[in-house]
């Protein structure tokens, strides 16, 4: 039933903006009450947090700002991990340091250029990122809450996939470049549709391979993850779809190296069973894809331009990159001359000169570029954060899940910088401490039938 709610919301998005907007404050308001009501657990706070968050770009689909704020995920998440830090009394000092080392940015602008808006929309992101780790640094969640949590999330990116497919035209109508294709992505930022297909993609694989189950339906699973990917891909923006193939394969480095006593003890599951059915439906979506565009999938993908295939452009890291290096590159420049104390939050893309102009897309050079000696301070908090969470959680597929949400969250700051709701959100879920499900005695659970249930157990 809410597979079908949020693929009906998805195609109303395509009329009016009012069926969103009706059903998030429904759920919000109605969810509140919740979260007031449960002070000993932070599970239904977070499930809240991160399914509303994740409406963020079906809203801007339907256009539902002012009643839905454009950046959505950036507001929400803030003002909801401010909530949980001082009603939960969390104190987590690797987050603190980073917050402590944005503060200087604040108060230096280098270019003189810079509007109370340009620095909200640049360090906003970092905040976000700072407070998930001072929040969900160690905090206790079973695994059975980290798979309720994932298909949460999952339920409005399938809102994205409806919108998609109404604005999609036919294939016969498209001229397929090797360039990020608009049209293919519902006519919006095709970054931002990929790299949110590619989230889905990867979640739903995660679903499948533990049996936590989506839909309650292998099958209907398995056709969630070749759409899911069948879209992405064909955007032809790379980076959402390989943050999905970098999870993918992490998860599978950590089960396939897990020694054989943690095998039997933690019941992983078997490769050829349960794993290479979801690789298989990800790579006849690949194959589906690359058909239709007559191969120019593939030529994407190993990096050519137009410019390369017509001997005008040589391949190289700057074409492979789409001026992602230039920016970089850039940014460093910058870092050099200005090597303390940054140019301040906001100010690179007017001093910048490569890109000049552009929006950084590789958080760590923005952070260098425009936060000097403590932007690297904050990112060497943030490595070090992804390798002391591998020493929490025993269980090698859980161990896998996490760090490849860590990871995947760190790539995703690299094309994305951090002005979504990804990274912050996925570096959160990595630092939780995950355990099994406690077993129920049978003669208890009788017993209670008698006692009202809350509206989530």
């Amino acid at each position: 039933m809410l597979i079908i709610i949020h693929i009906l919301l998805g195609f109303s998005a395509t009329l009016t903006p009012y069926a969103i907007i009706a059903w998030f404050y429904l759920v919000l308001i109605t969810s509140a009450i919740q979260v007031l009501k449960e002070k000993d657990s932070i599970f239904v706070l977070v499930s809240l947090i991160f399914y509303l968050i994740s409406f963020e770009l079906i809203s801007r689909m339907a256009r539902t700002s002012p009643f839905i704020p454009y950046e959505l995920g950036k507001y929400l998440l803030c003002a909801g991990l401010v909530f949980g830090l001082l009603r939960y009394k969390t104190i987590g000092i690797m987050g603190w340091i980073m917050l402590l080392s944005l503060i200087p940015g604040f108060f230096i602008d280098v270019s003189g250029q810079v509007q109370q808006s340009d620095i909200i929309f640049n360090i906003l992101g970092p905040i976000n990122v700072a407070l998930a780790i001072a929040f969900f640094n160690r905090k206790r969640l079973t695994s059975i809450q980290l798979g309720k949590i994932l298909r949460l999330m999952i339920y409005p990116i399938l809102g994205v996939l409806a919108y998609t497919f109404v604005k999609t035209p036919d294939f016969d109508e498209v001229e397929f470049v090797l360039g990020a294709n608009v049209d293919l992505s519902g006519g919006f930022g095709s970054n931002q549709v990929s790299t949110l297909f590619g989230l889905g993609t990867l979640f739903i694989f995660i679903l499948m391979v533990n049996k936590w189950e989506f839909s309650g339906y292998f099958i209907l699973d398995a056709l969630v993850l070749f759409a899911l990917a069948f879209q992405g891909l064909l955007t032809f923006s790379r980076g959402g779809m390989l943050g999905a193939v970098l999870g993918i394969v992490v998860i599978l480095f950590f089960l396939r190296s897990a020694p054989l006593f943690k095998r039997k003890k933690y019941q992983l599951p078997k490769i050829g069973k349960y794993v290479l059915p979801g690789i298989l439906v990800a790579v006849l979506a690949y194959v589906a894809v690359d058909q239709i565009t007559n191969g120019l999938l593939s030529l994407r993908y190993q990096g050519e331009t137009m410019g390369t295939i017509q001997g005008s452009k040589e391949k190289s890291l700057y074409t492979i990159t789409t001026g992602r290096l230039d920016i970089f590159l850039g940014d460093l420049n910058l870092w050099f001359e200005n090597f303390i104390f940054g140019v301040g939050a906001g100010a690179s893309r007017f001093l910048r000169e490569t890109m000049t102009g552009t929006v950084a897309h590789v958080e760590v050079s923005r952070l260098l570029a425009e936060h000097g000696l403590f932007g690297l301070i904050y990112f060497s908090v943030l490595c070090i954060s992804g390798l002391v969470l591998l020493k929490y959680n025993e269980n090698p597929m859980i161990k896998g899940i996490l760090f490849a949400l860590y990871l995947v969250a760190v790539y995703t700051s690299f094309h994305a910088a951090m002005r979504t709701f990804v990274t912050p959100a996925l570096i959160g879920l990595s630092l939780l401490m995950i355990r099994a499900p406690k077993k129920v005695d049978p003669k208890k659970v009788k017993k209670k039938r008698k006692v009202p249930q809350l509206i989530l157990e």
